[in-house]
């Protein structure tokens, strides 16, 4: 059901709806409309808390229904009902009342979605001409992913990838290392001796990380072991959540009686007190004989914002980096997600020394190459004619032309920055707001917004555990003074020069 489907359901219900009214009217023969009134409460949402956390948390929550004293309202997944749940459902609820008099209770539901079964899904037809719709298929099936569900007694752990699995796993000289200690971390049996613990991965976005260490958890729960697979954000939300309802003990045994941790995404694991769980738990599962793997963007030295015992912790196993992708491996990678797109798209041929010149021309990572693909595919059912070199290179100029040339991160910004300004970084992170560390911490906010992918609240937290609201005050300031002040435009630019470097 769509969203104007359901806004009409609900109409339909409180039976208070007039034809002719504006769809923004809220009132209607003295009574107001469900629909306009929640159109508000979102509005306000997205104004009190910033255009970030209104697009994490509230952007796809709808409204289902209004029945005498209750609002139902859905989101697409358990997490998300569970985080506004905890956060914000006594915020919305009050913001309900005042547009909708009398509301008591709000339910608040996940969406199902059913799906078509997957002989449907193989069995859709190729586009057979240009002037056929692609839209309602997707370009490549194959890139979508299938979830096996996180069961509720396994501390609702994020779900696995079914497709990340070691067969499905490219090898190549900039994983061969990786591959090799997480295969023989999972094949470890019960009584065998644990050879890498903790194991910890570090790769820049789209290297196979998270493919890898998710295979590790696939095959130890094929060989019988008690394997939880959590994102930091999932541990951090796990653990709030027990906090909460007075169930932290519970939280924790259940937490270390698995056999294999397997978390992801520590960088963005924060907050003092679940740092220092996250420590308890790392040190009670070792010591204990219990196997962890953890993937990261950077190595543990260089995760600065976690306590300085965790990092211990982490070093003191095996620490593998995956490497960018060597131009072999990306031809096997292009290859593999053609030769997929052909078993449904039949037509579908993409010549050798096209391969070739997108392997060479797209060098970031696995997610671009599988961008490639799309766009290759979505070229010649559209235009009905074979591939050439120019037919590519037109396909794939976005993503040659938007590559990085160096990644940037936060740390080197706050590194350089401060000896530019002869201060040092623990300045500029700490709480002190004398002129002269003021004005290099907002010019190093400024400097990760435009340079960095980061969100504001995760610079925030790289800035001290500052709100997102002060970095874009920082934003927002440096960007008035560089159109007025000559000099200050001349020292970000010198700044941006070296971080290029």
């Amino acid at each position: 059901m769509t969203s104007s489907e359901r806004l009409s359901v609900i109409a339909s219900q409180t039976a208070k709806t007039v034809s002719g009214l504006d769809s923004d009217s809220s009132v209607a023969d003295g009574a107001i409309q469900p629909a306009a009134a929640w159109d508000r409460v979102k509005r306000r949402l997205r104004a009190e808390y910033g255009e970030d956390v209104f697009s994490s948390w509230f952007a796809r929550l709808e409204l289902d229904a209004v029945v005498d004293e209750t609002v139902s309202l859905s989101v697409p997944t358990r997490f998300l009902r569970s985080w506004i749940q905890a956060h914000y459902i006594d915020k919305i609820l009050g913001l309900l009342s005042a547009e909708l008099p009398g509301t008591a209770h709000i339910a608040l539901n996940v969406r199902t979605a059913v799906a078509r079964p997957p002989a449907a899904r193989d069995a859709a037809p190729c586009p057979k001409s240009v002037g056929e719709s692609v839209a309602a298929k997707p370009a490549v099936p194959f890139l979508r992913a299938v979830e096996t569900p996180a069961r509720e007694d396994d501390l609702a752990g994020s779900p696995l990838d079914r497709r990340m699995s070691f067969e499905a796993y490219f090898i190549g000289r900039s994983n061969a290392l990786a591959h090799a200690a997480a295969l023989q971390v999972a094949k470890a049996g019960a009584a065998d001796p644990l050879p890498y613990n903790p194991l910890f991965i570090h790769a820049s976005v789209g290297l196979g990380k998270s493919h890898l260490i998710q295979a590790i958890a696939h095959q130890s729960e094929a060989q019988g072991k008690r394997a939880l697979y959590l994102t930091a954000e999932r541990f951090m939300y796990g653990f709030v959540a027990a906090l909460k309802a007075q169930t932290a003990i519970a939280f924790k045994e259940k937490l270390r009686a698995i056999d294999l941790l397997v978390i992801d995404d520590l960088q963005f694991l924060a907050g003092k007190s679940i740092q220092q769980e996250f420590c308890h738990t790392l040190n009670a599962l070792i010591d204990g004989g219990k196997q962890v793997v953890v993937a990261a963007d950077r190595p543990p030295a260089d995760l600065e914002t976690l306590d300085e015992r965790v990092r211990s912790r982490l070093s003191g196993g095996l620490v593998v980096e995956i490497g960018s992708l060597d131009e072999e491996l990306r031809i096997k990678i292009l290859k593999a997600r053609i030769e997929a797109a052909r078993a449904h798209h039949a037509n579908f041929d993409v010549p050798d020394n096209v391969v070739a010149y997108v392997a060479h021309q797209v060098t970031t990572n696995g997610r671009d190459l599988d961008g490639a693909v799309n766009r290759l595919l979505a070229h010649s059912a559209l235009s009905g004619s074979g591939m050439s070199l120019e037919t590519a290179e037109a396909a794939i100029r976005d993503l040659v032309k938007n590559r990085e040339p160096r990644r940037v991160k936060i740390e080197d910004i706050q590194r350089i920055v401060a000896k530019h300004y002869n201060v040092s970084r623990a300045d500029i992170l700490s709480l002190r707001r004398t002129a002269t560390v003021v004005k290099p911490r907002q010019v190093a906010m400024y400097l990760a917004k435009s340079l960095t992918p980061r969100s504001l609240p995760e610079i925030g937290r790289r800035f001290g555990g500052r709100d997102h609201t002060t970095v874009l005050h920082a934003v927002r300031k440096i960007e008035g003074l560089v159109g007025k002040d000559t000099g200050l435009a001349e020292e970000v630019d010198l700044l941006r020069r070296l971080l290029s470097e």
